[in-house]
Formats: C-alpha cells, sequence, structure tokens
C-alpha cells in the first residue's frame, strides 16, 4: 500500500497514527471516519463498532487476526471505483494493525501495573518484617536490602546494594554462602560473625535460601539475618559455668575430665607418655579459718596464676575444689620428666603470698600418676594421683611439700635423679668434679699424639662417679651447659701449666653437645683460649655425627669460626649417625673417630670389620686422620693397623688416668710398642 500511496495518502496514514496514540472513545471514532473522507476525497466517512443496521454504499471491516475492531462506512450515491475499494481496504488493516499494537501495548502495560503493584507491597512487607532481608546474585553482589538490615547493620539500601556482601564478613576470608554447592542445594542455616557499620562485630543466625528464574535455575540467593549475641553470649556463660572454675577461671574437675578424655586417645594412637598430678595446699586451712574465706580466695587465685604461668599453654591446669588443683600433661617422653616438673611447681611456692597485707607461706604437695603405666582412664588416673598426693604429704617436711609417684619403684629411680641434679650444683659449688685425660697414640711410632679429656665426679658419698652415671642428667635439666664450660675452662688451666712446665703443645679433645653448639661457641673457646694465654694448637673440639643432619650452613659457619683460632675438629662416634657423604666434606673436620661399637667386634664380626674399614677408607679419601677407639687387645690393633687406621684411644695404652699421669707419660716421652 505504501508504495502506491501520494502525499495526501501519507498524511492520512500520519494523521491515523497519532489519532490510535493519542486519542481514545468517540473522539477517537471521529477521528478515524475523518482521516478516512479526507483520504478518499468524499465526504460522509464514518467509523464505527456497532454492527451496521444499514447497508451504506461503501464499507470495509476493521480487523487484525480474526479480531474485529469496527467498520469504516460511506453513504454517497455515485458509484465507487474499484481502486477506491482497494484504497479503503488498504487503509483499514493499517488501522486494525495499529489498534491490535494498541490493545497489546495496554495489556501489557496494564501487567506490567499489577506487576510493580505487586512489587511495592512486598518491598512494604519487606520493610515491616524485623528479621534483616537481603537479596544477592550468583556472585554475592546485594540486589536487595529491607529495613531490617538497614536497623541490623547502619548501613542504607544506597550505601550497600551494588556491593559484595563480603564487606559485612567479620573475617572476609569465610567461605559459606558462595560455593556453587549451595547455590544447587540450597537450604542452609548457620551462625556467623558479622560486622556493623560502627565497626561493632556480632553474631546472628543466617538462613539462606535460592533464588530461581522460571526455569527453575539458580539466579541468586535470599539471606535472613537475625541478631542472636545475647544469646551467644548467654550459651558462653553457662559454659562458662558449667566448665570453669568461677573463682580462679582454671577449668573444673568436668572440663578437666574430658580434655583428659580426648588427650587419651590421642596419646594412645602416638605411643605417648601422659601423667595426671593432683596438687593440694599446705597449711591453706588455718590460713583460711584464720584471715577469714575472702583472703583465702585471693589466695587460691594467687596460686593459680602461678601454676598457669609456670607451664606450658597446652598444659592444663584445672581447680579440683577447695585448695586441690591438677595438672595434665601428655607430651612428655620420658617418665621422670613429670617429677621434673613437679619439683619445679613445688619451687613456686618458695617465695611468700603477699594477701591484704599479710606474708603468706603455704607448700605444696603432688600426686603424681603415669599414663599408660599406672591407668589408662582419666578418673582412675586421678584417683591413684590422689593417693600418690597423700604419700607426698606424708613424707614432706613442714610447708615445703613434697612429690610421689604412684609408683614405688619410680619414687625410687625419681629420687635418685633428683639426688643426682642437686648433686651436681653441690659438685660446683665445692669442686667435686674433675677431669681424667685418656692418650691417643699414632700406630706409625707410637707417640702420644694428644687425650681426650673425661670430666669424673668425687661423690661425697657414692665415690668416683663416670659421664655415664650423671651427663644424661646434666643433659636433662639443662646443667650440661654449665658443666661444659667448667670442662673448657679446667682443660684450658691444666694446658697453662703444661705449657709453664716447659711442654710442647699436645691436642686435649673435649666433648661438644648440640646443646652447647651455638653461634656463642667460637667467642667462648677464644676468651678461654685468651685468659689461660694458650694456642689453638692446645685444643680439640670432638662433635657427634647427628649434631652434622640440621642447619647446614649454620654448622659449617660455626665450624669455620673456631677452626680459625686454630682448634681442630674431629667428628666423634663416626658411623654411628646417618649423616650423608654427599655433603661430610663440607665440614672443616680433620679426624674421624670409629666408634668403639665397632671396634669391639674386630676382628671376629665381618659386619663391624667392613665398616671399619669403610670409615679408614673415606677418612683417606677426604685426607682426615682416623683413630679408633676403645681398642682393648692385640687382634684388634693388628686389623686396624693393617686397614689403615692412624692412630688410636683405648685401654690396651692407657686408661683415662690423672692429669699428672699423663703429664709423666709426656715428660718421659713414652711410647706405644705394639705387642708388649
Amino acid at each position: 500500500m505504501i508504495a502506491t500511496l501520494g502525499s495526501n495518502d501519507l498524511a492520512c496514514c500520519s494523521a491515523l497514527l497519532d489519532a490510535v496514540l493519542g486519542l481514545e472513545g468517540l473522539a477517537l471514532h471521529e477521528s478515524l471516519g475523518q482521516i478516512a473522507s479526507r483520504l478518499l476525497k468524499r465526504p460522509g466517512g464514518r467509523y464505527v463498532v456497532e454492527p451496521l443496521t444499514l447497508h451504506p454504499q461503501l464499507t470495509q471491516e476493521v480487523m487484525h487476526n480474526g479480531i474485529v475492531f469496527g467498520h469504516y462506512s460511506f453513504q454517497h450515491d455515485t458509484a465507487w471505483t474499484d481502486a477506491e475499494h482497494a484504497l479503503l481496504a488498504s487503509f483499514a488493516a493499517l488501522t486494525g494493525r495499529l489498534l491490535q499494537n494498541r490493545a497489546e501495548t495496554e495489556r501489557r502495560s496494564h501487567s506490567l501495573d499489577q506487576i510493580e503493584s505487586k512489587l511495592e507491597q512486598q518491598a512494604q512487607i519487606l520493610n515491616q518484617m524485623h528479621e534483616s532481608v537481603i537479596t544477592m546474585d550468583q556472585a554475592g553482589f546485594i540486589t536487595s536490602w529491607n529495613r531490617g538490615a538497614e536497623q541490623l547493620f547502619g548501613y542504607s539500601a544506597l550505601e550497600v546494594i551494588g556491593r559484595n556482601v563480603l564487606f559485612l564478613y567479620e573475617n572476609e576470608d569465610e567461605e559459606d554462602s558462595l560455593s556453587d554447592v549451595f547455590l544447587f542445594q540450597g537450604g542452609r542455616e548457620m551462625e556467623v560473625r558479622r560486622r556493623k557499620k560502627s565497626g561493632e562485630a556480632f553474631w546472628a543466625s543466617l538462613s539462606l535460601s535460592v533464588m530461581t528464574d522460571q526455569h527453575g535455575q539458580p539466579i541468586g540467593m535470599i539471606g535472613y539475618l537475625n541478631d542472636i549475641t545475647e544469646r551467644k553470649n548467654a550459651e558462653k556463660l553457662i559454659h562458662h559455668l558449667a566448665y570453669y572454675d568461677s573463682l580462679t577461671g582454671l577449668p573444673n574437675r568436668t572440663l578437666l575430665t574430658r580434655t583428659v578424655d580426648e588427650a587419651l586417645l590421642a596419646a594412645q594412637h602416638g605411643n605417648l607418655y601422659g601423667c595426671i598430678m593432683f596438687i593440694d595446699l599446705n597449711r591453706f586451712k588455718p590460713i583460711n579459718d584464720t584471715l577469714g574465706h575472702v583472703a583465702g580466695d585471693m589466695l587460691l587465685v594467687e596460686v593459680a596464676i602461678r601454676l598457669r604461668k609456670a607451664l606450658r599453654e597446652d598444659d592444663v591446669v584445672a581447680r579440683l575444689g577447695a585448695d586441690e588443683f591438677a595438672i595434665a600433661l601428655f607430651d612428655i617422653d620420658k617418665d621422670y620428666q613429670a617429677g621434673f616438673i613437679a619439683q619445679k611447681l613445688i619451687s613456686l611456692f618458695d617465695e611468700p603470698f603477699f594477701i591484704e597485707g599479710h606474708e603468706l607461706r603455704v607448700g605444696a604437695s603432688i600426686g603424681i600418676s603415669m599414663y599408660p603405666q599406672d591407668a589408662r582412664d582419666t578418673e582412675t588416673l586421678l584417683r591413684l594421683a590422689d593417693i600418690a598426693m597423700y604419700r607426698a604429704k606424708q613424707g614432706g617436711e613442714n610447708n615445703e611439700g613434697g612429690y610421689a609417684y604412684y609408683s614405688e619403684e619410680m619414687n625410687r629411680n625419681t629420687l635418685d635423679l633428683l639426688r643426682i641434679e642437686t648433686g651436681l650444683l653441690h659438685a660446683f659449688e665445692f669442686n667435686e668434679l674433675l677431669l681424667h685425660y685418656q692418650p691417643k697414640v699414632e700406630l706409625a711410632g707410637g707417640l702420644i699424639t694428644g687425650a681426650e679429656a673425661l670430666v669424673r665426679w668425687q661423690h661425697p658419698e657414692r665415690g668416683l662417679l663416670l659421664p655415664g652415671d650423671f651427663i644424661p642428667i646434666a643433659e636433662e635439666t639443662g646443667l650440661i651447659v654449665q658443666l661444659s664450660d667448667w670442662v673448657l675452662e679446667a682443660v684450658c688451666a691444666q694446658a697453662r701449666q703444661w705449657k709453664l712446665a716447659g711442654l710442647a703443645p699436645v691436642r686435649i679433645a673435649i666433648n661438644i653437645t648440640a646443646r652447647e653448639f651455638t653461634r656463642s661457641l667460637p667467642d667462648r673457646v677464644g676468651a678461654a683460649l685468651s685468659r689461660h694465654q694458650l694456642t689453638g694448637d692446645w685444643l680439640e673440639l670432638e662433635i657427634t655425627e647427628s649434631m652434622l643432619m640440621t642447619s647446614t650452613d649454620r654448622i659449617i659457619s660455626i665450624m669455620e669460626k673456631v677452626c680459625q683460632l686454630g682448634v681442630t675438629i674431629s667428628l666423634d662416634d663416626f658411623g654411628t649417625g646417618y649423616s650423608s657423604l654427599s655433603y661430610l666434606k663440607r665440614f672443616p673436620i680433620n679426624t674421624l673417630k670409629i666408634d668403639r661399637s665397632f671396634t669391639m667386634g674386630i676382628p671376629d664380626d665381618t659386619n663391624d670389620c667392613a665398616i671399619a674399614s669403610a670409615i679408614i677408607g673415606i677418612a683417606k679419601q677426604l685426607k682426615h686422620k682416623v683413630i679408633a677407639e676403645g681398642v682393648e687387645n692385640q687382634a684388634q690393633l693388628d686389623f686396624l693397623k693393617a686397614a689403615g687406621c692412624t692412630e688410636m684411644q683405648g685401654y690396651l695404652f692407657s686408661r683415662p688416668i690423672p692429669a699428672d699421669n699423663f703429664q709423666l707419660l709426656l715428660t718421659e716421652g713414652r711410647k706405644f710398642i705394639a705387642g708388649v
């Protein structure tokens, strides 16, 4: 039709569009009739929606897609041409399409109005809810925020819509509501920590639901939050009242039992030792009766503080009631360690307690039950520790208290260990320690090349004690550092005497433990040499192979500084550790020492022979001297000499001897003669 329209026709079409878009009712009908008259250039054109009762000269139904909207009609006597019929038909068809589009537009508009009305109603409902309601898309970006959320968090909707919900988290690493698994499953409830605009953190109950589109596919989430901080605080208070002592804040018996039960399960899988200590205060009752319960409570609080500070964070300290406390330890690797810890706890009571102007002195009696030796359940361990505590109280002196193991045998062993520890402290003070020297001789010429300094303890009651009787205890208690310092000083002092006596430098080897092998070692050795006006060729340090296994660069740095002093280093007990030969060459070592455990089997044990030969071969390749210790017979000597061993140390030549005897060997020029 458009291709056949002239300017008048186009103007009529434009007018038709304006009328359909802008007019309604009778005004629209009249306008349509007028436009049709103008289009056909004939008067009397009408548009009617009612069925026609008269039959005019010219009519045209206005319809589209089977829907009749009305009719165009003309009353005119003149005949109508086919062109006019066609023009009116096209115009009616155009009118039908426009009216159809208008009807659909009105219908859609009405639907949108209804949807908008429903959304407004829903928004009003959400805003009237006290519960905080938040909607988010699948990535967690907030799409709506009700008034309850504004009141809960302090943010307005304008401040949060479009932001990711993570900014409300107290911990932004929290992974809760945004997982793909949840988006497809939904229905998750949890208790979470959130943060308000003011910065205040609070507990909230969060319930999440999945939002889906018309096809059931997830498009986001709805979160419902309620502040449950008061409830959580109440639960925390109830929990504290149920499991903690209200006076001291320590765990009570119930929590102790639960914690120990869990620790026992772990100990069973790890083959660990554990213990329960039952502690009872001495003289608490007369103090409580005399000064009153307030002062007694204050004293108990101070005792609890001292106990807690003295132990590690993982150790369990509990108050059982009255003046009774309990301690649980479950990562000790030796039975007697519990005794050392008990002694440490008893020493906490050496200092008085100052309560309301009173200087109060109390002691403690401690009973110890061991897991798994004594029992494997918490209640039994507590009961046995209680029994042991009474035994300790009976054996205690005055207020000082004491401790006792449930096992009598362990009591005796621990008492011996404690006596050795205490005795060592006296040994330093009363000069009970002394050194013996075991000569080292070369196998080629039999000359003495040096000696190993070995500490002895002239015990006032038990006589001369060898290192095996007290060195392990010194290492366990930390006295090994003090003992090693004493040995270094004593060796240097003796070497100074030999130097003044005119003897040429002879290397004296001292054993260095892992605890001493720190960055301060070179300075300590250098200071000792300087104090006694000695050069480094008087001294040799013997270290064990296991010390080379960790912190290689640090170890090498320390060894190099020692060597700069002129002091040599030998590797003791070689072959008993697990050091890697690939990096052994990096260490500035002068001598490899074959451990006596291999020497003893020579020449009968083929394995010991093979190991000794291998060590000698390694030493030659690394250009180290090699010395065998523990050589006690000629057969051992013959094998070692044939294998290429350069030096030996053992009873075949000399036992460890006092300093004067060793000096005599040097001044006489004593040689080792094989077979004599």
